[in-house]
């Protein structure tokens, strides 16, 4: 059959049928290319375009059927020019129908990757706003934990604090992360499904507008805890929806640089929380309700701003609004060719990702993120990285950082001030990680971090033993937080959210990403309830060297299962994550681990390392290789 629909293919094949390769082969061939790689059971780890071997006239024909359905009958000359550039990015300079503005803008994707439309930089930022939105957030209640306990009669320290007053403290610190793992991240798969990304947005961040101000405005414990739960609903779907929302809009090379910045923002939502906590300290016995109130002012901007930026291409695909979507991305994009040809290339691998997984509902979404195993896998990936945010313990100090100063004997105002020194060290490392993350990737900084992270964890709370007399004793402790800090904003600080709006495909995002962050936050949660009470019975230096010690867990789980996804294009990751978790856990035994150990170890310069993924045809990230090598 010549002609492809542009709406999602039906199938009734199970997924066994999928993983012996026949479907795939026939299905190769009704297109008119070649086998393609199995999207469940990828041996070979191969990573395939899925216009790679259509004929050329097929794959006209193909477009102008595509283009006739969808309702983009005037743009089908564009559409054909983008599909020709799609199916081979290196050879687009022989792509005689291209104009040489056009063979120039496609140029300039890789010689100057950050030449970008201000529309997209502006969805970027109001991004960013929703992610400063989450830190302040946290760290309102960071500040506020020195007095609302006595306020409201609960003393967590000093000679009337009983350990009823410390589990209550925890689980009021934990009420965003209870109502966000157990109700907000779950409703943003209905409410995008409806709503669409800027929709879920918005509604997220009515929520964390009024709610902190309810929160400033508490007059027990229990009013504190239930405006907190409403936080926790906006958080919740906030953080599900918006790494996903810069995700779809941002192009392949640039991908991770800009949805990191979710935690660079975070970041500094965080240090402005500090800075409003000093800000407010002095004023007497209202001082922790500016500190809890102040979080609405990002949202502000959240609320006003969402509806100026494009919708998700990649979710008007899904609705079947093709003609939107590619006004949309004519906004992100410079040029509308490169708009023709992200549509037609992501709805080609979106018609071969529903062969494969089909329609479903929320239930049954939500049940394949553990059944299929392309999925599966992606779910496994997601949850290990952000697991892993909660066991390196960067929220024992994010939520509890004046309680660990004032431990280690500082006073009220010293322990601020130690805080805010941890918040701008927090904001200001997370910048390399802009650069770093589409240049190393996502896998390598965590490797790298990790290790980093369990000695300075290990040695801050080594030198809680040294006299508090002693002057060094609370300057080593602030400066080994603060070396924690500065290895922990580069890699596990913007990984987690990045690799988690990216590894799911386009059936499942929406529900694999409330998984990923109902995980994170579930744990931090957990992390929330226990931490004061292990902090009085560990004592500080037993509570670091157990976080401590988890990091090195962390690292071992992320060295197994956590695969490399940088540079490439979402539909792409499809091929990455069907490769088995048998054959990626062997290869990562038996020839990285030796290839790490006789090459950095062992020092022998000429140690090669064969590289798990093989490319069959041209992709994406080829044209970077082929741009590159002809300017020198």
């Amino acid at each position: 059959m010549a002609d492809e629909k542009p709406h999602i293919a039906q199938t009734d094949k199970s997924s066994e049928d999928y993983d012996k390769g026949g479907y795939d082969a026939a299905v190769a061939a009704e297109r008119g290319r070649q086998a393609s790689v199995s999207l469940n059971r990828n041996v070979t780890a191969r990573i395939q375009n899925p216009l790679a071997g259509i004929p050329r006239a097929t794959l006209l024909k193909n477009v102008e059927d595509f283009a006739a359905e969808a309702g983009l009958s005037e743009q089908t000359a564009l559409l054909q020019k983008g599909a020709l550039v799609a199916q081979d990015p290196p050879a687009f300079e022989q792509v005689e129908l291209l104009e040489e503005l056009e063979k120039d803008a496609l140029r300039n994707e890789v010689l100057h990757k950050w030449r970008q439309p201000r529309a997209l930089y502006f969805t970027v930022i109001l991004c960013s706003i929703g992610a400063a939105v989450q830190g302040w957030d946290q760290t309102g209640s960071n500040g506020a934990n020195l007095s609302w306990p006595v306020a409201f009669g609960v003393p967590d320290a000093g000679p009337d604090a009983t350990d009823y007053n410390t589990w209550i403290v925890g689980i009021v610190n934990a009420g965003p992360y209870i109502a966000s793992a157990g109700f907000g991240c779950w409703i943003s798969d209905p409410l995008n499904y409806y709503f669409g990304r800027r929709g879920t947005i918005f509604f997220s961040a009515i929520f964390c507008l009024f709610s902190v101000i309810g929160s400033a405005f508490s007059q027990n414990w229990q009013q504190l805890f239930m405006t907190r739960i409403l936080l926790g609903i906006g958080m919740g779907s906030k953080a599900s929806t918006v790494p996903i929302y810069a995700a779809e809009n941002v192009p392949a090379a640039i991908r991770g640089g800009l949805v990191m910045s979710w935690q660079m923002w975070t970041a500094f939502g965080i240090f402005l929380g500090f800075c409003a906590n000093l800000a407010v300290y002095d004023v007497g016995r209202i001082a922790w309700r500016l500190q809890l109130g102040s979080a609405f002012i990002p949202a502000v901007p959240l609320v006003i701003g969402v509806y100026f930026c494009p919708e998700s291409p990649r979710w008007y695909i899904k609705k079947g609004r093709y003609n939107k979507a590619f006004q949309s991305l004519c906004r992100l994009r410079n040029t509308p060719l490169q708009a023709a040809r992200d549509l037609y290339y992501i709805h080609a691998q979106i018609v071969e990702e529903t062969d494969i997984i089909g329609k479903s509902n929320y239930v049954t979404r939500f049940i394949e993120l553990f059944t299929i195993p392309r999925v599966r896998r992606a779910t496994l990936a997601s949850g290990v990285v952000m697991l892993a945010q909660q066991m390196c313990g960067i929220n024992i100090i994010a939520f509890y950082s004046s309680t660990v100063f004032k431990e280690a004997g500082a006073g009220n105002l010293q322990a601020l001030l130690a805080s805010f020194g941890f918040g701008l060290v927090n904001f200001v490392f997370a910048w390399p990680a802009v650069w770093t993350i589409d240049t190393y990737g996502r896998r390598a900084l965590l490797l790298f971090t990790f290790p980093q992270m369990a000695w300075t964890l290990l040695a801050a709370g080594l030198c809680f033993i040294i006299p508090k007399e002693d002057r060094a004793h609370l300057g080593l402790i602030a400066f080994f937080i603060f070396l924690f800090a500065a290895f922990y904003s580069p890699g596990e600080g913007p990984v987690p959210f990045t690799y988690s709006a990216e590894v799911f495909p386009l059936s499942h995002r929406e529900v694999g990403m409330s998984w990923a962050v109902a995980t994170c936050l579930f744990w931090a949660a957990v992390l929330s309830i226990t931490f004061p009470r292990l902090l009085r019975a560990f004592k500080p230096t037993g509570a670091f060297a157990f976080y401590a010690g988890l990091n090195v867990t962390a690292l071992v789980l992320i060295f197994l299962f956590v695969p490399e996804t940088k540079q490439r294009t979402l539909e792409e990751l499809d091929y990455v994550f069907a490769v088995p978790t048998r054959t990626h856990v062997s290869y990562q035994v038996r020839k990285a681990l030796p290839w790490w150990f006789k090459r950095y170890i062992l020092r022998r310069k000429g140690a090669r390392l064969e590289p798990l993924y093989k490319f069959d045809g041209a992709t994406a990230h080829d044209q970077v290789v082929a741009v590159k090598g002809m300017t020198g």
